[in-house]
């Protein structure tokens, strides 16, 4: 689980890329921040409940799931960014 002193960019992507690993069973620790989730990772909508759960688990957060919409889940980054303003509601 993550503290609050690591919650920048690159600590949000190696999250991503380890939760994202996880629901589609493979090492994904190359994906940058422009990866398309949906069209380069085959991530489906099963699975983004999935990502949801794994990252608010590695996050130590409870993610507010009428703030998600689609978009969040276009790439890696879009994803990272949704992250960080969530956290940063947070503190």
């Amino acid at each position: 689980m993550m503290n609050e002193t690591t919650t920048g960019p690159a600590d949000l992507h190696r999250v991503i890329a380890e939760a994202l690993g996880g629901v589609l069973e493979r090492d994904l620790e190359d994906i940058g921040l422009e990866t398309m989730l949906f069209d380069e990772l085959g991530l489906d909508s099963t699975g983004v409940l999935d990502l949801m759960l794994r990252l608010e688990e590695l996050l130590g957060v409870e993610l507010d799931t009428d703030e998600l919409e689609m978009g969040h889940f276009a790439t890696v980054g879009n994803l990272a960014g949704f992250l960080e303003a969530a956290l940063g509601e947070r503190e």
